[in-house]
């Protein structure tokens, strides 16, 4: 992966997936904390997170929901700040 600065959001959007445990955070939580689809892009496209579909049963109902992991790729970018 070329070296590449992080934005002070790209920052803050790694950190919050570093602390979302190992089934990382959906793509809802991302926006309420302000982080918009765009910039989540940007870090699965540079290797920094991965995002997964699932479906899951809320009640009576299959939902869909997206996840977005941190990789380990990541967790060296975050460290190395």
């Amino acid at each position: 992966m070329p070296e590449h600065r992080l934005s002070a959001e790209q920052r803050r959007a790694l950190a919050t997936l570093a602390t979302s445990g190992p089934d990382g955070a959906t793509q809802a939580v991302l926006s309420s904390h302000g982080f918009d689809a765009s910039l989540i892009a940007g870090l699965v496209n540079r290797g920094l997170a991965t995002i997964t579909y699932e479906r899951v049963r809320a009640g009576a109902k299959d939902v869909d929901v997206t996840k977005v992991r941190i990789t380990e790729a990541g967790r060296d970018a975050l460290g190395a700040i």
